[in-house]
């Protein structure tokens, strides 16, 4: 995924409520505010439970956010652990049939379409192409048969992320003059999508951020070492006023709380910027830095890929302050603040 495409989508998120419930039509209000100052800030509302889902584009973007909501307009808030928000792609072509027939007297029921997946050019997002002939499939029905498709890629295929840089296929079909509808076809096409996704080698992808540290250069050694134990790959050295400038790409679950980690080290000198850099596909269990291309529902190492916004969990007893705003996480053996 190219970065021009994927600057402005969130990779990281929140659930947040009000302590005070008489707070939660305030809190509404509050964050519209902020949406319209923000457009990197997303907003959703789980229907299940009324938790208020935050996103943004780093864990300090949405420190920040609540920091403001607490000091400037005096909401009180409990706030969820940060969720980073993983995607899901397919690596190679295969195709896909939804079919259902039932005329067994009175009304029927007729759908029918087979479709071809195929990955889409990094950053271009989800294409549908009508190559059907004939009218095999009437003009009335092809719209359907894409917001079925549409539909299925924002379940995903493996743990419910969305289906991202896919390109889809309409290729042939059939149709009954009277028990064929809209709704079939928009079945159909979801049927469909599903198998040929989930032959088409399916990935994980995680979000990975470019990462500048600045540090004195006898403490090189060990910031190249704690940005190793974290998954990240080295991209160069600078040397500035005499101190050395690493260059890095990390995965961002990797990275929640850094800042206080490097504050808080020997090496507290350091200071670094980290701005999102691309997605990337996320390595089996077990397998450090290895390709996650093929079918697997296997999650990221650390943490644990959720099963989308609602995976966030409610701390009971969060501290509130401009840094404060969210619990300690432990994230593998590292303890961090976030």
């Amino acid at each position: 995924m190219s970065e021009s495409k994927a600057d402005n989508r969130p990779i990281i998120s929140v659930a947040v409520s009000p302590r005070i419930d008489g707070d939660r039509e305030k809190l509404q209000r509050v964050l519209s505010v902020l949406v319209q100052e923000d457009p990197a800030i997303r907003i959703k509302t789980e229907s299940t439970d009324g938790q208020t889902i935050l996103s943004g584009m780093n864990d300090l973007h949405l420190e920040v956010i609540c920091a403001r909501i607490l000091h400037e307009y005096k909401i009180q808030l409990d706030v969820g652990e940060p969720t980073v928000i993983y995607l899901e792609t397919i690596r190679k072509h295969a195709e896909g049939e939804g079919k259902y027939i039932r005329q067994t007297g009175g009304s029927g029921n007729y759908r029918h379409c087979q479709l071809r997946v195929e990955p889409n050019e990094p950053g271009k997002g989800y294409e549908f192409i009508n190559d059907t002939k004939g009218g095999v499939v009437p003009e009335e029905y092809i719209k359907p048969i894409d917001q079925g498709v549409q539909g299925a890629l924002e379940l995903g295929i493996l743990v419910g992320h969305p289906l991202v840089d896919i390109k889809v296929t309409l290729f042939d079909g059939s149709y009954h003059e009277v028990d064929s509808n809209e709704m079939a076809f928009k079945i159909a096409g979801s049927i469909a999508f599903k198998e040929a996704a989930r032959k088409a080698s399916p990935v994980l992808l995680e979000p990975l951020m470019a990462v500048e540290v600045t540090v004195p250069e006898e403490h090189m050694g060990a910031i190249i070492g704690d940005i190793n134990s974290r998954r990240g790959r080295l991209e160069g050295m600078e040397h500035a006023f005499g101190s050395q400038v690493i260059k890095a790409v990390v995965p961002l679950a990797e990275m929640l709380g850094y800042g206080r980690d490097i504050r808080s080290s020997p090496q507290g000198r350091a200071y670094h910027s980290m701005r999102f850099a691309r997605y990337e596909a996320a390595p089996h269990r077990g397998e450090p830095g290895a390709d996650g291309a093929g079918v697997t529902a296997n999650k990221p190492i650390r943490p644990q890929a959720g099963s989308g916004f609602a995976a966030a969990r409610l701390d009971a007893e969060p501290k509130f302050g401009h840094r404060d705003c969210y619990r300690r996480q432990r994230v593998g053996d590292r303890q961090t603040s976030i």
